[in-house]
This record gives C-alpha cells, sequence and structure tokens, in this order.
C-alpha cells in the first residue's frame, strides 16, 4: 500500500502519455483522476497509522546506487513529517485533477496536460518520501521537469515558453547550491543517510570545512548552502523572480505548484534536516532574516498587481516567508502547521481564480472585472472563505479560519524567541498581515464588486462554472475552515511531542516554539487587528471611496511604480546577469567560434584548401607541351639536387 501512494501518480502519467498519442482524453483523465483518488485514500489511512498511530514504516525498494564505499538505497521514509506532506500532496493534487476536467475541457491536449500533472505529484511524492539526500534530489529535480513543462504547455505561447525556461534556469541556480549543499553532508559526514546524518549531528557541531579557500564551520557551510537550494524551489527574494511569470501556464498548475507542493518543496526540506539545523545557528539566522524580507517585500508587490492570478502568486510567495521564519527560529512544527492549511485556502484561491477566469471569458485583468458577484454566487463565496483563511482571521482562544491559527503562532514564536532576527521576522511578519489582509480584499472588490468594467460582450457571457469545478472548491473549501482548528493540538499544541516523535528535532535551548502560548496578549490580539485594519482601508479605497485609490497612486506615484514593477529586481537581473550572459555568449560565438575555433579549423582548412586548388588549376591547362616542360623543369631540378647532395658527401 505504502509503495502504491507514490507509484500510482507514476502510472497514471505513463498511460495517459500513451493514450495521448491516440488523442483518447476523456480515458487519460478517467485513470489519472482515478489513481491520485486511490493514492489520497492509501495516505489517509497512511496518515492514520503513522501520524496519529505513531507507527514510522520504511520501505526498501532496492539498491539504487553503489560506488566503492558510497552506497545509496532506494528506500521510502513514512514518518509523521512524510505523512502530512503526503496529505497535502494527494489531496491537493486529486482536486487538481478533477478541476482540471472542467478547466481544460476545451483544450486540445487533455491527455498531455494530465499525464504532466500526475508526472509532477510523482516527483513530488519522491521527494517528500526520501530517506537520503539523493533521493531527496531525484525529486527535488523532478518536480523542476515537471513544472517545467507545466508552465511552457500552451508553448505556442512566447510568454509561456520564456516562462517556463525562466522557472527551469532560477532554479538550476538554486539547486546548483542544493548540490553543494549534499556535497558538504557527505564530506562531513560520510553518508547521504538521513538516520547516520541525525545521529551524528551534535558530534560534528564543531566539525570545520574547507570552502572557498577558508575554513569554515561545515554545518553551518552545509546548512547555508542548501538552504539557496531551498531559495529556489520556494522563491525566497532573490530566487523568486519566476514564480509571478509561472502564471503563464493554465491555472490547475498555479494551484498545484504554487500553493502546495513544489514551492512548499524547500521548507519540508529546512524541517526534514531539522536535527542538523539545530546546531546551525548562523544557518537558521540566515533562513529567519530571508524568510522575513521575503514575507514584506512580496506582500509590498502584491499591494499594486492587477493580474488576478499574479496577486496571489505574490502572496504564496509571502506565505512561505512566514513558513521560513518560523524554521528560522526553530518553531518547525508552526512552519508544517502553516503550510498544511495553506495548502487548503491557498489552492482554493487559485482555482477560484481559475473559475472567475473562465466566467469572465479567459479575462485575468481586475480592471476588467467588477459586479458580477450575483452571476458567480458559489465562486464569490468560496473566494471570501479563502481571504478570511488567508488573513488569518480569527478570535484567539475561540474560533478561527484556517490561517488564523498557523500564522499567528508563528508571530507568537517570533515573539517568543526573544532575539534580534526574530523581533525583525515578527514586526515585519505583522506589517505583512496587515498588507495580505488589504490586497486580498482589494483583489474581492475589484473583481465582484462595484460598477463593472468589463467588456459589454464578455459580461454577457459570465455564467458560473460547471459542477466538476466547483465540487473541488467546496472540499477545499472546508479545509480552509476547519484544518486550522483540527491540526491545532498535534501540530503546534499539548500534543506535539507525540505527534511528531522524532521527525522533528529542537535543542532544549531553542525555547521560542514552547513559549509561543505565553506572549502578552497585545501580541496575540496584533494580528487580528492588523488584519482588520488591512479589510478597512480596502473597503474604504475601492467600495466606500472608489476614487481614493487613484488620489493615493498619483500622490504615492514613485511608490506605486516601485510597487508594480516589483522594485525592479527583474531589471536589474537582466542588467547583471542577462545583458552580460548574452554578450559573452555572442562574444564566445562570434569571436571564439566563429573567428579562432572555425576560422583556424575547418572553415580555414577548407579556405586554405580552395586556395591551393586555384593555384594549381593553371597547371591543368590540357596542352601536351606545357605538361613536357613541367616534366623537363622536374627533371632537372632532380638531378640538381643530386648532384649537389652528391657533391656535398
Amino acid at each position: 500500500m505504502y509503495a502504491s501512494i507514490v507509484f500510482l501518480p507514476l502510472f497514471g502519467a505513463l498511460i495517459a502519455g500513451w493514450l495521448s498519442l491516440s488523442n483518447r482524453d476523456r480515458a487519460a483523465e478517467l485513470v489519472t483522476v482515478s489513481f491520485l483518488l486511490l493514492s489520497l485514500l492509501f495516505s489517509i489511512v497512511a496518515f492514520a497509522q503513522v501520524g496519529i498511530g505513531g507507527q514510522p514504516i520504511t520501505v526498501d525498494l532496492a539498491r539504487w546506487i553503489v560506488s566503492g564505499d558510497f552506497e545509496a538505497m532506494w528506500r521510502l521514509r513514512f514518518d509523521t513529517l512524510t505523512v502530512v506532506m503526503l496529505i497535502v500532496v494527494t489531496g491537493v493534487s486529486s482536486m487538481v485533477h478533477l478541476y482540471s476536467v472542467g478547466y481544460m475541457s476545451h483544450d486540445k491536449s487533455r491527455a498531455r496536460f494530465m499525464a504532466y500533472l500526475s508526472l509532477f505529484t510523482f516527483a513530488m511524492l519522491m521527494l517528500v518520501t526520501a530517506d537520503n539526500l539523493v533521493q531527496l534530489f531525484f525529486g527535488w529535480e523532478g518536480v523542476g521537469v515537471a513544472s517545467y513543462l507545466l508552465i511552457g504547455f500552451w508553448f505556442k505561447k512566447d510568454s509561456a515558453h520564456t516562462a517556463a525556461m525562466k522557472a527551469f534556469v532560477v532554479n538550476r541556480v538554486g539547486d546548483f547550491g542544493f548540490a553543494l549543499g549534499i556535497l558538504a553532508v557527505y564530506q562531513v559526514f560520510g553518508s547521504i543517510q538521513f538516520d547516520e546524518i541525525f545521529a551524528n549531528a551534535a558530534a560534528m557541531k564543531d566539525a570545520e570545512i574547507m570552502f572557498l579557500g577558508s575554513t569554515l564551520p561545515a554545518l553551518e557551510v552545509a546548512g547555508i548552502l542548501l538552504f539557496i537550494g531551498a531559495m529556489g524551489k520556494s522563491a525566497q527574494l532573490g530566487l523568486h523572480t519566476w514564480l509571478p511569470d509561472a502564471m503563464e501556464g493554465p491555472t490547475p498548475v498555479s494551484a498545484l505548484i504554487h500553493a502546495a507542493t513544489m514551492v512548499t518543496a524547500g521548507v519540508f526540506m529546512v524541517c526534514r534536516l531539522s536535527p542538523m539545523f539545530e546546531f546551525s545557528e548562523t544557518a537558521l539566522m540566515v533562513v529567519t532574516v530571508v524568510g522575513a524580507s521575503t514575507a514584506f517585500f512580496a506582500a509590498t508587490v502584491g499591494l499594486t498587481q492587477n493580474d488576478i492570478k499574479r496577486v496571489i502568486a505574490y502572496s504564496t510567495c509571502s506565505q512561505l516567508g512566514y513558513m521560513f521564519f518560523a524554521a528560522g527560529v526553530s518553531a518547525y512544527g508552526a512552519a508544517m502547521f502553516h503550510l498544511f492549511t495553506h495548502a487548503f485556502f491557498k489552492a482554493l484561491l487559485f482555482l477560484g481564480s481559475g473559475s472567475v477566469i473562465h466566467a469572465m471569458s479567459d479575462e485575468q485583468d481586475m480592471r476588467k472585472m467588477g459586479g458580477i458577484w450575483k452571476m458567480v454566487p458559489y465562486t464569490y463565496a468560496f473566494m471570501w472563505i479563502g481571504s478570511l483563511a488567508l488573513a488569518g482571521i480569527g478570535i484567539p482562544g475561540i474560533f478561527g479560519f484556517a490561517g488564523h491559527y498557523s500564522k499567528d503562532i508563528i508571530l507568537e514564536a517570533t515573539w517568543a524567541a526573544n532575539s534580534g532576527v526574530g523581533y525583525y521576522a515578527f514586526w515585519l511578519g505583522l506589517a505583512g498581515a496587515f498588507m495580505t489582509a488589504f490586497y486580498s480584499w482589494r483583489l474581492l472588490f475589484m473583481t465582484f464588486h462595484g460598477e463593472t468594467r468589463a467588456d459589454e460582450k464578455v459580461f454577457a457571457h459570465v455564467h458560473e462554472s460547471p459542477w466538476i469545478m466547483i465540487g473541488p472548491l467546496f472540499v477545499l473549501a472546508i479545509g480552509a475552515v476547519i484544518a486550522g482548528a483540527i491540526g491545532y493540538y498535534g501540530f503546534v499544541g499539548g500534543g506535539y511531542a507525540e505527534f511528531w516523535g522524532d521527525s522533528l528535532k529542537v535543542l532544549p535551548a531553542h525555547t521560542a516554539p514552547f513559549e509561543a502560548v505565553n506572549v502578552p496578549l497585545w501580541v496575540k490580539l496584533a494580528p487580528l487587528v492588523m488584519a482588520v485594519g488591512g479589510i478597512w482601508l480596502a473597503y474604504r479605497m475601492y467600495i466606500q471611496n472608489p476614487g481614493m485609490a487613484d488620489r493615493w497612486r498619483a500622490f504615492h506615484e514613485e511608490l506605486y511604480q516601485f510597487s508594480l514593477n516589483k522594485w525592479y529586481f527583474d531589471e536589474l537581473f537582466d542588467r547583471i546577469f542577462v545583458r552580460p550572459a548574452f554578450w559573452f555568449g555572442r562574444l564566445f560565438w562570434k569571436k571564439g567560434d566563429g573567428a579562432i575555433i572555425d576560422g583556424f579549423g575547418p572553415d580555414g582548412i577548407a579556405a586554405v584548401s580552395r586556395r591551393v586548388a586555384s593555384r594549381m588549376s593553371w597547371l591543368q591547362s590540357g596542352y601536351v607541351y606545357h605538361y613536357a616542360f613541367a616534366m623537363l623543369i622536374g627533371v632537372v631540378a632532380l638531378i640538381t639536387w643530386y648532384m649537389a647532395v652528391g657533391a656535398a658527401g
């Protein structure tokens, strides 16, 4: 059963790929959806046995790599951390598969699309069930390849294949750091097996390693290098630029990749390696600072975006920052808790936005929407639920939506950390909570309320999505409402130790996760106050006083453009990296390859041969007396040479 959780999506992908050759789209949809639902059912059973029953399981598949003293087993690891991710991955993926049946109904390559979705799911399941770093890297690269295929699914669009290439290249930058981190771990521990690494982490806390010509703390170097990989995969500040462009893929892709699976791989990896990161104080500080900075940065950009999917994409980037700075203060349970709840409400928001786009005849610009809430009542209600969960609306100690429990405990843990980086994360996270609520309701008000700004023909055809699309939204909405209340006790509450067992490790010196409950009351209430403030401001600017937004924009034009243009990161990277890369490419192409290699190599030899041949061709006149004269000259030359040699001898 446990192995089938991982391999059922792979079989579905292979079958769907074969069916795509004969354009049997309906059969491909049936196979992939059935296999994913079956994988979800087995994942629920595994969660009950391992997560609730406390019975970790490993499944040996094969000896994978053997080279000298190096050996890597292909082994599936099922502990609490794994089974939580299984619920997230198979749950969201199965809903996305179902949703895609309706959303992609008019596409001519549905079988290929479903094959890509299932392939991506398999790669992600390989990642979360990995028992060693090499196996994890296999899944890590697998989701990268699958995301490239999915983002560039509509490959005839220039923007789609450009976005796919951008995602692939940016992630390779992070993956290079990740690969170096794996090599560093192997050099220090002599193994890539998790159990051996975790067992020896304490003994290696003072170990050193040569890196870039300097002797540095080994675990700090390995931790930072591994985190660079996480920065790429989870779109953290500096390696985030691929995420918004990835919206060029179909909306179900956005929900699958950017809500619950690929982008959370980095968070999962840091939590998986918590026994090593706990002895890497500098690495944890880097994780905290980068995560907090990302949460703030992405929230500021989300304020001004007009594409409905890009707003949610930057929201994802911001929420991933929360997860990372939670892990940075050793609150790994809180990070995984937010990962868990975020999967439900963010997938809900992405699929809800897809329902809006479907209703609006593929329009994504919120400036061309408005006044449609009565026409799409189910979508409207689900978007409200997703926004309430994202904003973390709830009353402490009573009840709240899913994000209320997970986001609040993260902020409380950063305050309880009682450190400079902890306070840095707290205040930026609090500012992010205000902006999150603002741009969430800005999206709701611009999309659904007010006078319509849509084209008359588009507005006349606005309609609710079919039930095959609404059904998954309903399931995800349930999770967005109750997942926080249900999971609180085990993930971060009194059942923490029993639930997580040995899958997460926190040193006694790192008290933030356990002191979070003892923070002052104002710390507990601050996120709610900021969220309500953000909602109120959005209501004032877009409902009560619609012209207010334009006046603010005119008054703060430079700040508006700074946010709208995403802090000019793309332009900066274009000048620093892209243009020089193209310049060097052309230089090596024209001067190196063309002028030097080809000039002195095959092209040069060919040119010399042609010149020699052309010079020699005049000898081939066709007259016998010319040839006789040439022969006579040759004979004279030979006799002369012979006589000269003989005289010298």
